[in-house]
């Protein structure tokens, strides 16, 4: 279990960022000291490959039995042992997915008192964030992000109007580029609930109809260069809370997975998304399908970018496995939760790691189920 991090004082925090920017940083051979990782987090930093399936969305949705077949046993073998698959033939063109990696220069190279006109508030969700901004005082990420909420509601560009209440007209054209970007992700992870549907045996509109109508989160992701890549990390081991994330990476790498106590790498897959299942979808489906603990390294010469699409649920949706996912066999693993209750749990208390979901499974038990309140004290003894 990860250590718990004292949060920051934010007034101290931004004096810090003043003088610690990433366009200073990158350049310098000495690392500040709440950058450096411990020596155990660092193991293994060069990695080999992963081999994971590369599932052809297509095939999938043409209706041919074979290839129905095929896509579910890839994902039900990926799904079980890690988590993480590859998506192609997926339909989102190819334009829009490399314009969408491109403009996070247009927002992450502008000076850090432009980008923090949309500074995340501590305790919010949506904005702009560097290390400084944040709920930890080490081990920090050598990264910056941008977050906004999708809906798929379509009266309601939420996207692009995000951009434009908080950036300004001049950014209306990069807000309708994600407003577009979003409303593709969110289409492609449709399809891949049908497919797991399909492959848990649960049928192909279960979990689809579960995710129709949800409110998701998109993370742009700047990781910039380090002079000495091998002290600190992009982004620190962790598990996805929400049901799945799907990845836009560039050619540059640096995704990493633990299987079996190894570190491995997710080589960039110029015409691929990467998928991986996230803990919402490890409850829903009972345990038997894996969120799996990855980070993202850098390195020493060149930027490397990412786009994530986080689905999550509707807040009054009740994250439940489907009774045929629970027998003898397979008992019930986790009680009865809602996302905005979990994502609370996450952001406040600390880092996700593989034990998030069964700490947060305690304290539910506990606190929820028998009192009706949310302890942060009981909360903590959980994480211990």
């Amino acid at each position: 279990m990860a250590m718990l991090h004292a949060p920051q004082n934010p007034i101290e925090n931004d004096k810090v960022a003043e003088k610690l920017t990433f366009d200073v940083m990158q350049n310098q051979h000495n690392i500040p000291s709440q950058f450096l990782w411990p020596d155990h987090e660092l193991q293994s930093l060069t990695s080999p490959e992963l081999e994971v399936p590369t599932i052809d969305l297509k095939a999938f949705l043409s209706g041919d039995p074979q290839a129905i077949e095929t896509a579910c046993s890839q994902v039900d073998e990926a799904c079980k042992k890690h988590g993480f698959f590859h998506v192609v033939n997926h339909g989102v063109d190819t334009k829009l997915k490399t314009q969408a990696l491109n403009l996070l220069d247009d927002f992450f190279c502008m000076p850090l008192s432009e980008k923090e006109r949309a500074k995340r508030k501590i305790g919010e969700h949506e904005g702009y964030a560097n290390s400084f901004i944040g709920r930890f005082s080490s081990s920090l990420p050598w990264k910056e992000t941008l977050s906004f909420f999708y809906s798929k509601d379509s009266s309601v560009k939420t996207v692009e109007e995000y951009f434009v209440n908080v950036m300004g007209e001049d950014f209306r054209k990069i807000g309708n580029v994600y407003q577009e970007y979003c409303e593709a992700m969110n289409n492609i992870s449709l399809v891949i609930m049908e497919l797991l549907g399909m492959s848990l045996g649960v049928g192909r509109e279960c979990f689809r109809n579960f995710f129709e109508d949800t409110k998701s989160i998109m993370r742009l992701n700047y990781y910039p260069p380090c002079q000495k890549p091998d002290l600190v990390l992009g982004t620190g081991p962790h598990c996805d809370p929400p049901a799945l994330a799907i990845l836009n990476q560039d050619q540059v790498g640096g995704l990493q997975v633990l299987v079996d106590g190894t570190w491995y790498s997710i080589v960039p897959k110029e015409d691929a998304f990467v998928v991986n299942l996230g803990d919402t979808f490890m409850a829903l489906s009972n345990g038997i399908y894996k969120s799996c603990l990855h980070r993202a390294v850098v390195n020493n010469k060149i930027v490397r970018k990412s786009i994530a699409f986080f689905l999550c649920t509707n807040a009054e949706k009740v994250i439940t496995p489907p009774k045929e996912l629970v027998n003898n066999e397979n008992p019930r693993l986790y009680p009865d939760f809602n996302w905005p209750t979990f994502h609370d749990f996450t952001q406040k208390h600390y880092r996700c790691n593989p034990k998030t979901l069964d700490a947060f499974s305690n304290w539910v038990k506990e606190e929820e189920l028998i009192t009706g309140n949310h302890n942060v004290a009981t909360a903590i003894k959980y994480m211990k």
